[in-house]
């Protein structure tokens, strides 16, 4: 084998484990529908966060929703100390960046969960 054809073997390698981490971390954490993320937050021990981009929140947002981009969330950890003892429920415009924000929480330790959809299916179920 050459090194090119070991460099790539590796590479595969590791897409392929870091698919398989992503699966299983996230077979561990708590997905909810909008309906059932809105049952949830009327209780004060759940809360949502908006992982959405500042210009996507300023189009519209959740009320009573905390907010860190994903892109900041790791660098914010310590800001959500305070919800510990909380379920916080991840969201965003589809369902896929909040996903990967659950699993950061998770990983950190705190109680994460996912709203399938994102704010989409929320909007869509709020016009029921």
């Amino acid at each position: 084998m050459s090194a090119t054809q070991i460099i790539l073997l590796l590479l595969g390698l590791y897409i392929v484990y870091s698919y398989v981490r992503k699966f299983a971390i996230s077979r561990k954490i708590n997905h909810y529908s909008a309906s059932e993320a809105k049952e949830k937050i009327k209780n004060p021990s759940y809360i949502l966060l908006d992982v959405r981009t500042d210009k996507e929140r300023k189009s519209g947002s959740i009320r009573g929703s905390v907010h860190i981009p994903i892109g900041q969330l790791k660098s914010k950890l310590g800001d959500l100390n305070k919800y510990k003892n909380k379920e916080i429920i991840c969201f965003c415009r589809t369902g896929s960046r909040s996903l990967t924000a659950a699993s950061i929480l998770y990983k950190a330790g705190f109680n994460a969960a996912n709203m399938k959809g994102g704010i989409v299916t929320w909007n869509f179920s709020n016009k029921k």
